[in-house]
C-alpha cells in the first residue's frame, strides 16, 4: 500500500508527535508499505528555541519531504501553509498515486489532508492528538469550523483514549461513534530500566517534555518548594525546551533553588532520552491535559514510579495507587503531598515502578498498535472519500494562535 503520512512535527522537534511518527513509520516500513512523510517544521530562531527546528532527517525506507512553516512564522498565516501542504500532496500523488492519506493532528494537517482527499479522490485517516482536544477550535471560528469538518468528514479518526474522546465531543459536538481508539505505545526494547541507586542518595525526580505551564511545570516547582521546606531530600531535573523555560528558571531562582536542587538540562536529543530516564527514580508529569502521554509510557517502560494528574489522556493509562500516584491538575498542595509520599516510602516507589513496567510491556506495544492502524488503512483503502463539505473557511483574525502559533 502507498501511504502519505502528513506530520505536524517531526524530529529534530522534540514532542510526543515526533515520537508517535517515528514509531509508526518504523512499523509501516517493517510491513513493506511504500511510505512518504510530509512534515512541517519551524525554521525560525524562535520556533527552534521553543520546539527544536530544522528540516526533518532522513528516515530509513521512507521518502521524507520537509515543509517550512513560513506562513505560521509570519503572523500565524496557517492558510498559506495548508495550501503548500495540499499542493505537495497532490504533486507527489501525480508522480505515483497514494492509496491512503494519514494526517497527524486535526488542524492544520488534518484539514490539509481532507482538502487533498477531496481533490484527489483518495481516502484519509486523521489522528486526533494533543491540542486538537484541549484548545484547537476554542480559539476562533476559523479553527472551530475546520476541526468540526475534520471530525465529521474524515474517513477514519484515530484517538488515544476514552477520556480524550469525551473531551473532544463535549467541546466540538462530534459523534463519539466516529472514533477508533488506538492507545499510545512505547518501544520497550529501547526504554528499559536502569540500575537502582544504592545507599541513602536523594530520590531523583524527573520532569521531561515540553517546558510549558500547560504541562504543569510551574506547579511542579511550587510543589517542590513545599517539599524542600519540609526538609525532604531530593534531586530534580527539568529536561526539555518550550515556551516557559525562562519563566520556570525565574521561578526556581525566586524560590532559592540551586542546580543541586533543580537542574534545567535543556534540549535532549532523542537518542539520549532513554539514559535520561534511567538516571531517575520518579517521573513527574503534573499535566493539565494530554492526548495520550508518550513520556509517561516511556517512564513506565524505564521502570520509574510516576506521579501525575487525574487529567484527560492520563486517566486512560494510570490508576491512582495502582500504577501511579494521581492528583487533580493544578492542586499544588496535593502534588507536594504525593511527592513527599513517594520520596519517603521506598516500598511504594518500588511497587508502583514494577506494576507500571509490567503493564507497559503487556499492553503498550508498538507492534500491536501499528497493526491496528494498518487495519484501519486496509478498511478505508479504495473507498471514495467524503467530499460533502465546503472547502473554504471564514477568516477570523482574532484567533489567539495567530499571535502565538507555536502554542497550537
Amino acid at each position: 500500500m502507498r501511504i502519505c503520512f502528513v506530520s505536524r512535527r517531526y524530529f529534530p522537534a522534540i514532542s510526543g508527535m515526533s515520537v508517535y511518527a517515528q514509531n509508526l513509520l518504523r512499523e509501516l516500513v517493517r510491513a513493506r508499505h511504500d511510505v512518504t512523510m510530509i512534515s512541517q517544521y519551524r525554521g525560525d530562531a524562535f520556533g527552534t528555541r521553543v520546539y527544536g527546528g530544522g528540516p526533518p532527517p532522513a528516515v530509513p525506507g521512507v521518502t521524507v519531504i520537509g515543509l517550512e512553516q513560513l506562513g505560521e512564522q509570519n503572523g500565524g498565516n496557517f492558510e498559506r501553509d495548508i495550501d503548500v501542504m495540499v499542493e505537495t500532496i497532490c504533486a507527489e500523488h501525480a508522480k505515483k498515486p497514494f492509496d491512503v492519506l494519514h494526517a497527524q493532528y486535526g488542524y492544520p494537517t488534518g484539514w490539509a489532508v481532507l482538502l487533498a482527499s477531496k481533490r484527489l479522490g483518495v481516502p484519509n485517516v486523521v489522528s486526533i492528538q494533543g491540542g486538537d482536544g484541549h484548545w484547537v477550535g476554542s480559539c476562533c471560528e476559523t479553527h472551530r469550523l475546520a476541526m468540526c469538518r475534520v471530525l465529521a468528514h474524515a474517513d477514519a479518526l484515530l484517538i488515544g483514549g476514552r477520556s480524550f474522546v469525551a473531551e473532544v465531543c463535549d467541546r466540538l459536538g462530534s459523534d463519539p461513534g466516529r472514533f477508533t481508539i488506538v492507545p499510545g505505545a512505547v518501544d520497550t526494547a529501547r526504554f528499559t530500566p536502569g540500575q537502582p541507586v544504592e545507599g541513602e542518595d536523594p530520590v531523583r525526580l524527573l520532569y521531561h517534555g515540553r517546558v510549558d505551564r500547560r504541562k504543569g511545570v510551574l506547579d511542579f516547582l511550587d510543589a517542590l518548594e513545599r517539599v524542600w521546606e519540609a526538609g525532604l531530600p531530593f534531586e530534580a531535573t527539568i529536561s526539555g525546551i518550550g515556551p516557559d523555560v525562562e519563566t520556570a528558571q525565574a521561578r526556581a531562582d525566586e524560590i532559592g533553588f540551586t542546580s543541586a536542587h533543580v537542574a534545567f538540562t535543556g534540549y535532549a536529543d532523542y537518542d539520549t532520552v532513554p539514559e535520561l530516564y534511567r538516571r531517575a527514580d520518579v517521573f513527574v508529569s503534573p499535566t493539565y491535559a494530554e492526548g495520550f502521554s508518550n513520556t509517561i509510557l516511556e517512564a513506565m517502560a524505564s521502570g520509574l514510579a510516576v506521579v501525575s494528574t487525574h487529567s484527560v489522556g492520563v486517566s486512560d493509562c494510570l490508576r491512582d495507587g495502582e500504577n501511579g500516584l494521581l492528583v487533580q491538575p493544578g492542586d499544588v498542595p496535593a502534588l507536594a503531598k504525593a511527592l513527599a509520599r513517594i520520596i519517603e516510602d521506598g516500598d511504594l516507589r518500588q511497587r508502583l515502578a514494577q506494576d507500571g513496567l509490567e503493564e507497559c510491556r503487556r499492553v503498550y506495544s508498538w507492534e500491536a498498535v501499528g497493526a491496528q492502524i494498518m487495519a484501519v488503512y486496509a478498511e478505508v483503502a479504495g473507498r471514495a472519500p467524503d467530499t460533502g463539505f465546503p472547502s473554504e473557511l471564514p477568516h477570523d483574525p482574532a484567533c489567539r494562535f495567530r499571535a502565538e502559533p507555536h502554542l497550537l
